[in-house]
């Protein structure tokens, strides 16, 4: 009696720290989408442009690709949950400035700090592999990956909502109060990992890798508004090559490199990745145009004339599909593999974008669409740090989880940049406003699409990640705890 109520006791924490971490990054996730709403409102309220404007979005999203590998490797080093508290401090802080200032520099740094707490959700992955029971690793793993996109989804109508009904501060001051809160409830139940590397923290490179994400995230976010033909997005992206390639030769030399090469290079990992690029262009698609197609006027010939608000409400089955799909891909995962599970998920996503390229109504075929493309989402996104994971030594995880996230990054900026894109390249006029045409709308579903069926081809030529298991890795540093 008392063994079964011990493991009903187990079950019970495990379930509360998977509840406390994901909530974690459902926090962060919230960021991406935290001032979208205001960007039209923000020149004036903050007395600036609406170029500078557009920086509360490519900002702090620049600072999560930057942080998130170099806080995955200290977490790696010293401490995940030491980690995830400190990013989680980060965001309180720049959620506090934000709450209190109304000058565009302040507010800006605040989305910073923000931006740089990103790295929450794969340290969380970490932890869940390092301290919970191994049949609870899969699922908690799947609904911390899939919170990313669950946050994206019920930010906008949520953000709408504070915006329309409220001052924009509490925007900011919700984020702090949601943020202490992660806090406290990490504290008290979330444990430290006891697996460190211990070593050195490889300081240049983690410069070199700023700087040349910098460089290529920039030239991607911007390269519509700047040009992609112009001198500075070349340059950028010029830069940015160089600086990889001097980067890649030193983190091979050096003992003890911020990312290791030699086990990023494994097929798995490496085809993985290239994957999680094309599966963040797939699926955040939907999420950047389906306000847009709600909120067109009918005269657009697909648009519903809905308000923000409205259209947000309408879109929460996107990130409702995520959360409840996201144990269906752990369950596939255990049964036929991790790579199964991606490939269906890539195929799923594939089928919903090519169902919004060909149909445009009635609005229930529309939002059937975008939820389709958000449960393939759901299943890829639970797949990929699984993946990531059995193929890298469990000292390397919390790197390795971020570097993935990275790639996710690179892929949701790319969609924007594609999507911006390709709608501004064919126009209509109705109603005395200038909206994208059917066509536009159609050639975005299609290359989402796309990029989903290339995903799952490169997941089926993906080598299973059991192979390579044998390698050794590194001797980890004890440091107290148990599981």
């Amino acid at each position: 009696m008392s063994a079964a109520r011990s493991a009903s006791s187990a079950t019970r924490s495990s379930k509360v720290v998977i509840f406390v971490l994901a909530s974690c990054g459902i926090a962060v996730s919230l960021m991406q989408t935290l001032v979208v709403p205001l960007l039209p409102e923000f020149p004036h309220l903050l007395h600036t442009t609406a170029a500078n404007a557009g920086w509360l979005v490519t900002a702090p999203l620049v600072a999560g690709a930057v942080c998130a590998p170099v806080t995955g490797r200290l977490g790696d080093m010293y401490g995940k949950r030491r980690m995830l508290l400190l990013s989680l401090a980060t965001m309180a802080v720049g959620s506090a400035i934000g709450a209190v200032s109304d000058e565009f520099a302040a507010v800006l740094v605040g989305r910073v700090l923000q931006g740089a707490a990103v790295g929450v959700v794969p340290l969380g992955m970490s932890i869940m592999r390092d301290e919970l029971p191994e049949e609870e690793v899969g699922s908690g793993v799947a609904l911390m990956s899939a919170t990313l996109g669950i946050g994206g989804a019920v930010g906008l109508p949520l953000t709408g909502v504070v915006a329309q009904e409220l001052n924009w501060h509490w925007l900011f001051a919700g984020a702090m109060v949601f943020a202490l809160v992660e806090i406290a409830l990490i504290l008290k139940v979330v444990p430290e990992s006891s697996l460190r590397t211990g070593g050195k923290f490889d300081l240049l490179g983690a410069l070199g890798l700023s700087v040349a994400l910098t460089c290529l995230l920039l030239a991607i976010s911007k390269g519509n508004e700047w040009g992609w033909s112009s001198a500075l997005v070349l340059v950028l992206l010029a830069v940015s090559a160089v600086v990889l390639l001097l980067w890649g030769a030193y983190e091979l030399r050096t003992r003890a490199p911020l990312v290791d090469l030699r086990v990023s290079a494994r097929p798995t990992v490496l085809l993985t990745n290239i994957a999680s690029v094309l599966v963040g262009i797939a699926m955040f698609t939907g999420f950047l145009v389906g306000s847009q197609l709600l909120q067109a006027p009918p005269a657009t010939g697909y648009g519903y004339g809905l308000s923000l608000v409205v259209a947000g409400l309408v879109l929460l089955p996107i990130g409702a599909a995520m959360g409840l799909f996201s144990p269906v891909s752990a369950r596939i995962s255990r049964r036929c593999g991790p790579r199964t599970t991606l490939i269906i998920g890539a195929c799923v996503l594939m089928l919903g974008n090519l169902g919004g390229a060909l149909l445009h109504g009635p609005l229930p075929v529309v939002i059937m669409n975008l939820t389709i493309g958000s449960i393939g989402g759901a299943l890829a996104y639970g797949a990929l740090p699984t993946l990531i994971m059995r193929s890298v030594p469990d000292t390397e995880t919390a790197a390795a989880n971020a570097l993935n996230s990275l790639a996710r990054s690179i892929g949701t900026s790319s969609c924007s940049a594609i999507v911006v894109a390709l709608t501004t390249g064919s126009l209509v006029h109705v109603a005395g406003g200038t909206y994208p045409s059917v066509s536009a709308y159609s050639a975005v579903f299609a290359v989402a699409g796309g990029a989903a069926l290339v995903a799952a081809l490169i997941a089926a030529a993906t080598p299973g990640p059991a192979r390579y298991e044998a390698v050794t890795p590194r001797v980890p540093v004890a440091v107290g705890g148990s599981r």
